[in-house]
């Protein structure tokens, strides 16, 4: 016997209340602009600037230790991570530490940098900064531009390949999905002030990919009950299609988020936040991908056969709030 999540033949009618659902999703659009706007994001050292170093020591790296002798200092945002090589010696243990940048200065003063060194000597006797390296204004806001302009283009790629792939009512649905994920997920770490660095970047366009993914499944069986029920109500036939996949659609959002939720307990501080965005994202991404996406495209329409105009079916908006 097959686990199953969702029973395999289900006959939930998801567009009864598609109104509420949008209207949901509005407002929850317009906060999450409204909280980007008014509180703005909390900017991690890759987009506010900072110092990183490399420190290397023969005691195994404790970060919880090294992040405990450091606060004193009151050096503000602080990252600290271990770094991991096949090459390294037995005796060789290497942390990488970002500070952000000071008020007034592009990187950590020197007099600052022998601190630090002085106050880990404590936790790792003998411990070294063989490289610091810091990161001004100017590189953190080109990279600021060039994240914003990597989800764009994501986006503006989907759209492409979505119209190519189906048509342009079905591109319409997928990047307004999308856009409502990337949206939401931004306005969540604006209005709870979480951290905001590259690793977040990578979490959105992943999220991209995920709620991409989890639309085209619907949209090919969409597609193929077009040709099959040539007569039927669009939104039974959008109805029947979101039920034929939802088993798929309920296990992959399960296992996904049961690794997720283990990774963001059990991961450590350093990959939380990306960890976090996913577990949102594909929350968000299942939900957009049948109120959102599903439901722009019952409200733009399609044509019922494909080598044909549209407008042969006159009833495709009937019984809409069925």
């Amino acid at each position: 016997m097959r686990l199953r999540l969702v029973k395999q033949h289900t006959t939930f009618n998801f567009f009864k209340d598609w109104k509420i659902w949008i209207g949901i999703s509005a407002v929850l659009v317009i906060l999450s602009i409204g909280s980007t706007v008014t509180m703005g994001l909390n900017f991690g050292i890759d987009f506010k600037g900072g110092t990183t170093i490399r420190a290397e020591s023969t005691v195994a790296v404790d970060v919880a230790a090294y992040r405990a002798a450091i606060e004193p200092l009151g050096l503000g945002d602080i990252s600290i991570a271990e770094v991991f090589d096949p090459s390294f010696r037995a005796d060789q243990h290497v942390a990488q530490i970002r500070i952000q940048a000071q008020e007034g200065q592009e990187s950590v003063a020197s007099d600052v940098v022998l601190k630090l060194e002085a106050a880990l000597q404590d936790v790792a006797p003998g411990i070294t900064f063989p490289s610091v390296e810091s990161v001004g204004p100017k590189v953190s806001g080109e990279l600021i531009q060039s994240a914003a302009l990597a989800v764009v283009i994501a986006i503006a790629v989907v759209l492409i390949y979505i119209w190519l792939r189906f048509e342009w009512q079905f591109a319409v649905g997928a990047v307004g999905a999308l856009v409502h994920d990337i949206v939401l997920t931004i306005g969540v770490f604006s209005a709870l002030q979480i951290k905001f660095d590259l690793a977040i970047i990578a979490a959105l366009l992943t999220i991209v990919g995920y709620s991409l993914n989890d639309t085209v499944v619907v949209f090919d069986r969409v597609r193929e009950n077009l040709r099959r029920y040539k007569k039927k109500n669009l939104s039974e036939l959008l109805n029947q299609s979101i039920n034929e996949t939802l088993s798929r659609t309920a296990m992959t959002s399960v296992t996904t988020l049961l690794a997720l939720i283990s990774l963001f307990v059990l991961g450590g501080d350093v990959i939380r936040g990306f960890v976090f965005a996913m577990i949102w994202g594909v929350v968000v991404g299942t939900y957009s991908s049948v109120f959102v996406a599903s439901s722009t495209l019952l409200r733009l329409g399609v044509k019922r056969d494909w080598s044909k105009p549209s407008n042969t079916d006159g009833n495709q908006f009937a019984n809409i709030d069925a």
